[in-house]
């Protein structure tokens, strides 16, 4: 077995594995096109326009749904293994499985919404060093095109589709990788599904990367590709880990406080510190967004941490690859985590980067996951945070351009009027120890002279545009200047461009019709037990049912059909014993799955 990949060989690699990327290239050239801005917009309009932000948002809270999350973790998880170089030949088993699984959702998203979703492969070959080389690795994504291509900086929401276990390079050994990272996975299923009903100005992208594990490979082709092709990014949400909610005997610094710590209320945007740059702004922004429009809407509101470094200590993520590009980025992640990942101590025994990040553990012996690792419901809250900043970001305006004038009178910013501009904020920290602003003040004019200011101190100074719409921009980078006088206080920005859910209306939610269950009787069972399939009437090129063991190695394969009310398949059991599951397929997409235990005979 080989030697495991230590975390600070990740992240050296991160920084080097453009070099070994090759051969990148899109399998679909019309999701290029649209991600350049070449197309004609009114070619993938809506049938139905729906494009104000209150409506958007406000729908958010309900269309993200903790069941819908569920059901694609629950999908995800049944691959038993998504580490980048397993098998991508099964149907069943492995990343080859799983990526074909998630091109199908978006296929099925793209075809409930005008066909306006198009799904591709980022395809790529990695030159790997540590562990075997590997040829056509790929990303899907899907691209919901925006209406207005003057402006053709596109807004990407991601997160790595790819799990490992305890060995790195090991593409065999079972790694379900519930919270890492199919939390995230579905996090960018379910908001390609709710948003690709609207209509923003700026180009969506959902992105699932691989590589990830290997040294961030995937989001590097990625970003390496968007530097090549001329695709500008506005954004970049890079979703990791942020389902779970129990912290771990270890984790990662800035980490949780205590083993069995739990906290659903809270989530960590990580970003690059750099003044000169819009990182850190971006992750000011975000908490802005929740705090002026979503905050008093929800029922259980949420604390966002801007936290004051990058990453947590020696750890790495998909958003740095495209801050080595210098495209504004950000990373969302839980509160707590499970494990720093340090699997090479003898002593770790918590889930992450092992084969028991699994999405539960079945308490009462029904063989039903009763007792779950992620929290679907604070998973939902974060897709929401998530989906609230995309939809603002694709619709709002850019950051003003200013200059910050040091007077002897105090610091003054001076505005170039901005098309479109109702008013400006202006955002001041102390000091560049707090990640926070110290304090923002909003102005109409276009030239302000920053209130509260004592003598002598180094302030740190960025802006906003806030448009007719009632939309904020991303705040820009920081300008650094001592201030020499002491300038009178004034009201802070009391953040007047809220909403009113209240009076926006709900949308009568259709039933859902394209879920199947299967369920088996008895269960457990000794040779013979009789699953039942239930869903709607369904016609299909082809529908099987397999039975596959707790390695995934498959027990049986029956075709059936399916009648109006379902179908009663009998089978006799002729492996060993144990937990085996029964997974349906349809033109080989898996569509539902179910736990079946086979005991010995004489067994209770």
């Amino acid at each position: 077995m080989r030697s495991l990949l230590t975390l600070s060989a990740v992240l050296a690699t991160s920084l080097l594995s453009a070099q070994a990327i090759t051969n990148i290239s899109i399998s679909d050239p019309t999701a290029l096109g649209l991600m350049q801005g070449q197309y004609d917009p009114s070619a993938h309009a809506a049938s139905t326009v729906i494009d104000d932000h209150h409506q958007i948002i406000c729908e958010l809270r309900t269309l993200v749904s903790p069941d819908s999350l569920k059901a694609h973790m629950e999908q995800l998880v049944a691959f038993q293994t998504r580490h980048t170089y397993s098998d991508t030949l099964s149907s069943i088993i492995g990343i080859g499985a799983a990526r074909r699984w998630a091109f199908s959702r978006f296929q099925g998203i793209g075809a409930a919404n005008d066909g306006r979703l198009v799904p591709a492969y980022l395809r790529f070959d990695f030159a790997d060093d540590v562990c075997d080389p590997a040829q056509d690795l790929r990303n899907v994504l899907a691209v919901l095109p925006g209406r207005d291509t003057s402006n053709k900086s596109i807004v990407l929401i991601e997160a790595h589709l790819d799990s490992r276990c305890e060995d790195n390079c090991d593409p065999t050994c079972p790694a379900q990788g519930a919270d890492d990272n199919a939390s995230g996975s579905a996090l960018v299923i379910e908001l390609a599904r709710v948003l690709s009903r609207y209509t923003f100005n700026h180009t969506l992208v959902f992105m699932l990367t691989v590589g990830e594990e290997q040294g961030l490979v995937g989001a590097t082709a990625m970003s390496t590709f968007c530097v090549d092709h001329g695709i500008a990014i506005k954004g970049v949400q890079n979703n990791d880990i942020v389902g779970g909610i129990w912290c771990g005997t270890t984790s990662s610094e800035p980490g949780c406080p205590a083993e069995g710590d739990v906290d659903s209320l809270h989530v960590r945007l990580f970003s690059n510190g750099s003044i000169t740059r819009t990182y850190r702004g971006f992750a000011r922004t975000i908490n802005m967004y929740y705090e002026e429009k979503l905050r008093s809407q929800v029922a259980v509101p949420m604390t966002i941490e801007v936290m004051n470094v990058e990453d947590r200590e020696d750890r790495g993520g998909d958003h740095i690859p495209f801050r080595v590009d210098d495209f504004r980025n950000v990373r969302f992640t839980s509160a707590n985590e499970h494990g720093n990942a340090n699997v090479e101590d003898s002593t770790y025994h918590d889930r992450q980067h092992t084969s028991n990040d699994i999405l539960g553990v079945d308490t009462d012996g029904d063989l039903v996951v009763d007792s779950f690792f992620v929290d679907f419901n604070y998973l939902q809250r974060n897709t929401v945070i998530n989906g609230l900043t995309a939809s603002l970001l694709a619709l709002g305006p850019e950051p003003p351009a200013f200059v910050v004038h040091d007077e002897p009178t105090g610091l003054r910013v001076s505005f170039t009027a901005t098309a479109g501009a109702i008013a400006y904020r202006i955002g001041v920290r102390a000091g560049n120890t707090n990640p926070n602003f110290t304090a923002v003040y909003r102005t109409t004019d276009t030239s302000f002279t920053i209130p509260g200011l004592s003598a002598g101190v180094l302030y740190y100074v960025s802006a906003a545009t806030i448009d007719a719409s009632g939309i904020m921009s991303p705040f820009s980078r920081e300008y650094g200047k001592s201030n020499d006088a002491v300038t009178p206080p004034a009201p802070v920005d009391d953040l007047p461009y809220g909403i009113n859910c209240a009076s926006i209306g709900q949308p009568e939610l259709s039933p859902k019709r394209d879920r199947f269950t299967l369920s088996a009787e008895p269960n457990p069972f000794t040779e013979r037990t009789m699953i039942r399939i239930s869903g709607p009437p369904h016609t299909a090129d082809a529908m099987s049912l397999i039975i596959i063991d707790a390695l995934g190695r498959v027990a049986a394969r029956i075709s059936i059909r399916s009648g109006p009310d379902g179908a009663v398949i009998p089978y006799t059991h002729n492996g060993t014993p144990g937990l085996h599951r029964a997974l349906l397929l349809i033109n080989g997409r898996i569509v539902a799955n179910a736990p079946m235990l086979a005991v010995g005979a004489g067994a209770p």
